[in-house]
């Protein structure tokens, strides 16, 4: 999709994204996707691994949350979250843009601030619509991109349809194929 960030940039985003999150903590944001125990959850664009624990810890360990990005010190950084943290139901996964997952497998994808870094958003829109379940939700967020370029960003394509815009996310639902 882009190049990926060199390592000393990764490292340095890494620790912006730990003074960002003492602030404002990913709960907060996760809130609005109302994520539910035994869901499965894909975190696209994971970097470091912000929202790994919180996510992994509301769907339980009858859930999944697949983690993916395209940085190997992205993948590095979850593995070994997930590893202190005994989180058996992650999954981190190396990709710069298809999953590997079946198709309809994922209840709610989360995208946030990577749509805007993205050279080939479409390609990854319909890979999320394609493993989003039929009433599975995407979970946005991008605070590079204006309300006004946000909409059409994500529903020009046909792919997605705006359910609610809440405080700090959209909520987008599949459109029907």
């Amino acid at each position: 999709m882009h190049r990926p960030q060199s390592n000393l940039h990764f490292k340095l985003t890494a620790l912006a994204y730990k003074f960002r999150d003492a602030l404002v903590p990913r709960e907060r944001i996760l809130a609005e996707a109302s994520i539910k125990p035994g869901m499965c959850v894909l975190d696209y664009g994971c970097g470091p691994g912000s929202y790994i624990i919180p996510v992994a810890t509301l769907v339980g360990e009858s859930g999944k949350l697949y983690a993916l990005d395209m940085h190997p010190l992205a993948i590095e950084s979850v593995r070994r979250i997930a590893a202190r943290r005994r989180l058996t139901n992650v999954h981190a996964l190396l990709s710069d843009c298809d999953t590997g997952l079946p198709d309809e497998e994922v209840d709610r994808a989360l995208l946030y601030d990577v749509l805007h870094d993205l050279s080939n958003p479409e390609e990854v829109l319909r890979e999320l619509r394609r493993v989003l379940r039929p009433d599975g939700v995407l979970s946005f967020s991008d605070h590079h991109l204006k309300h006004e370029e946000i909409l059409p960003g994500v529903t020009s394509g046909g792919l997605f349809k705006l359910l609610r815009q809440e405080e700090r996310t959209y909520a987008f639902s599949p459109e029907k194929a």
